[in-house]
């Protein structure tokens, strides 16, 4: 399936019994990692998820295919851990159809560096590592595009573009692609790296005080919108759909700002608006 991140720990965590219905309540399986499953057990523990009628069960499982593949087989309902544009490339490589039910949040992605202390000190034939997998490949490149590093070509496809669409590289950087989960590992391998925030959390760095620079927050930033993503057969299941109040009350967003410093943008879009 391309060149996505392939994890094979799975890791059952907190609350709820089987994916149906009973007297009890509606319950449904989460799958999610790092960060986000973090939120989803506070949410599956909250008097809102009580009063929904929903059992919310985390399951927390490491990889992104994996994860997909999890979903799409039916092992857990909804996942929670991708932007638009890695589902859209998973679909793409898989010949899968996966469906977005909601948008969550924004989070920048951000460049960082052991030894290098500003952008404008990036040395000449510096090695940058990059994610592995087309979506995080070219959202990276973006991001170095937008820090003045390098310049990509007209028509730059922001799901599958490559090191490939460079079109000016005034520095001479070297490339290299990494397992995008072994970032914060990587770090003191490479001059720059470029880490996803949840990644980046997760090795204990603030994209908003450890990065060299990061993406500017905007929910115009369509690709890199977090979505709720299930199989097209449970896109209406009134059950998950509830998910994305949870998600968005005001409570949840309360949790989520004091743990996370404001590095996650609430994002409440339609789905259309990605689709666009």
């Amino acid at each position: 399936m391309g060149r996505f991140a392939l994890g094979l720990t799975l890791t059952l965590l907190v609350t709820g019994c089987g994916s149906k219905a009973s007297s009890d309540g509606q319950t449904i399986v989460i799958g999610s990692m790092g960060s986000d499953a973090q939120i989803w057990k506070h949410i599956a523990q909250s008097q809102a998820a009580k009063d929904a009628n929903l059992n919310i069960e985390v399951k927390e499982i490491n990889g992104g295919v994996v994860m997909n593949n999890a979903t799409k087989e039916g092992e857990v309902d909804v996942n929670a851990f991708q932007s638009w544009g890695y589902l859209v490339s998973y679909n793409n490589d898989s010949n899968a159809n996966l469906v977005a039910v909601s948008t969550t949040y924004l989070e920048p992605m951000g460049i960082y560096s052991q030894n290098i202390k500003n952008i404008n000190d990036v040395p000449d034939g510096a090695l940058v590592a990059l994610a592995d997998n087309p979506a995080n490949t070219s959202r990276g490149l973006k991001v170095l595009e937008a820090s003045g590093l390098i310049k990509l070509k007209d028509g730059f496809n922001e799901g599958t573009g490559s090191v490939n669409d460079i079109a000016e590289n005034p520095k001479n950087l070297k490339f290299k692609l990494i397992d995008d989960t072994t970032g914060p590992r990587v770090i003191q391998d490479v001059d720059l790296v470029l880490i996803s925030n949840t990644v980046a959390m997760e090795g204990g760095l603030n994209v908003l005080k450890d990065s060299l620079f990061h993406e500017e927050v905007s929910a115009d930033t369509k690709s890199s919108i977090n979505v709720l993503v299930t199989t097209s057969d449970k896109k209406d299941d009134p059950g998950i759909l509830k998910l994305a109040e949870l998600y968005h009350n005001d409570d949840t967003q309360k949790y989520i700002e004091q743990e996370f410093g404001g590095t996650k943008v609430p994002v409440s879009k339609p789905i259309s608006f990605l689709e666009e």
